[in-house]
């Protein structure tokens, strides 16, 4: 005899072996077993399933960003560029804008030839999309301190998911007093 539990459960194995799977790959099926579980009608299952894909989704959101301010920070400037999407945007503070990896690198070269900023940051507002898109928004401090250099900005990082990894698409900072 079955009981309405481990019908419940057996309904639910599907969603679950995607999780796994989403698990075991990083990510990359996420969309897909969202897909999947919502093809096979499993209302409750796929809320459940997508709460767990937007955990999955945003745990790693959360290294994408710490990757891409930490090496910015550290000079890295091959994980830098590794984490932005080649159609990326950065609109500096000023107004001028670097379309494409590419253009943006070769505007802060200096920054990673030198090696002698100082970049710090305090995180003031997130907000993840599941598995699609992200915002956070950064309290920043850039100093050079050989010549007294010290620019406090507010800096937006706008990210999107490309069903694999997390990139960061556009930059834009804004100066403070």
């Amino acid at each position: 005899m079955t009981t309405k539990h481990s019908r419940s459960a057996r309904a639910l194995l599907p969603l679950v072996c995607s999780i796994l799977a989403v698990c075991a790959s990083g990510g990359a099926v996420a969309s897909e077993a969202v897909a999947d579980a919502s093809a096979q009608g499993l209302n409750q299952g796929q809320n459940q399933g997508q709460n767990i894909l937007h955990r999955i989704c945003a745990r790693q959101f959360e290294i994408a960003q710490k990757t891409d301010m930490e090496s910015f920070r550290d000079y890295d400037a091959a994980t830098f560029r590794a984490i932005h999407d080649e159609r990326a945007i950065t609109v500096f503070d000023s107004g001028g804008t670097r379309i494409g990896i590419d253009a943006i690198m070769t505007a802060l070269a200096s920054h990673f030839t030198n090696r002698e900023a100082k970049w710090s940051w305090t995180e003031r507002y997130r907000v993840v999309d599941g598995c699609r898109s992200a915002y956070i928004l950064y309290e920043t401090v850039y100093e050079i301190p050989r010549i007294g250099y010290r620019q406090k900005a507010l800096t937006g990082v706008t990210y999107t998911h490309d069903g694999f990894k997390w990139l960061g698409i556009a930059d834009q900072g804004t100066k403070l007093p």
